[in-house]
């Protein structure tokens, strides 16, 4: 199971769906679990499972986003992909995104946020924003606040919005009031989080379904 193999999972889920096809995302998940459980030669599938889907689940959002950014005149990378650790230089272009991304701590240096993608506008390197993305709040939600926090702490910095995507399977999300301590941190410490779910959530200016997210974008640079 790769990579390749999600998106195709994920491309026979929008020829039936359309453009409701991110709501999708859990039983993308789902069926390459099953993939993935008869290609697993070792002792622990869910461990070996748990990794694979936490690694690919930022790509396959990178890739349903991609098309629509560029067409705003914007890139994306993948974090990780600033954290180069083969030996090879950055070109130029990425080079300046890593150094307008970076946080400095003072004599402790100067370090990357844990962010999975990241867009930018590939003429000035300008950052516009960062995506974390997991299935669920609970495994990096306060760490995203913790980020944004930092990020706007510096005048270097401040201006990038940092948001989460999640097909929020435990349903932190899905209701306003009585607010779990997820979505408090959402609604208060990030620029918003976006939702792949079957289910539809109560939406504020901060929570909404996935197919905003776009639309958000675009009304950003506009303001800008």
């Amino acid at each position: 199971m790769t990579i390749k193999d999600l998106i195709k999972l994920y491309e026979v889920k929008k020829k039936e769906f359309g453009a409701q096809a991110y709501r999708q995302i859990s039983n993308v998940l789902k069926e390459a679990k099953a993939h993935h459980n008869k290609d697993f030669a070792g002792t622990d599938h869910e461990q070996s499972w748990r990794a694979f889907k936490g690694k690919n689940l930022e790509k396959l959002i990178e890739y349903i986003i991609v098309d629509e950014v560029r067409a705003l005149g914007l890139e994306v990378v993948n974090g990780n992909k600033l954290e180069r650790t083969d030996g090879l230089k950055l070109s130029k272009e990425l080079g300046l995104v890593k150094r307008n991304l970076l946080i400095d701590y003072g004599e402790f240096g100067s370090h990357l946020p844990d962010v999975d993608i990241i867009i930018y506008n590939p003429k000035t390197s300008t950052i516009v924003a960062v995506i974390s993305s997991k299935v669920t709040l609970r495994e990096r939600i306060t760490q995203t606040g913790y980020w944004k926090i930092k990020l706007a702490s510096d005048k270097v910095t401040e201006h990038i919005k940092v948001y989460f995507v999640t097909p929020d399977e435990d349903g932190t999300l899905a209701i306003k009031k009585p607010c779990k301590k997820g979505r408090a941190i959402v609604e208060v410490d990030t620029d918003g989080s976006y939702v792949l779910s079957e289910e539809n959530i109560e939406e504020s200016s901060k929570v909404k379904m996935f197919d905003k997210f776009i639309d958000d974008l675009k009304k950003l640079l506009n303001n800008k």
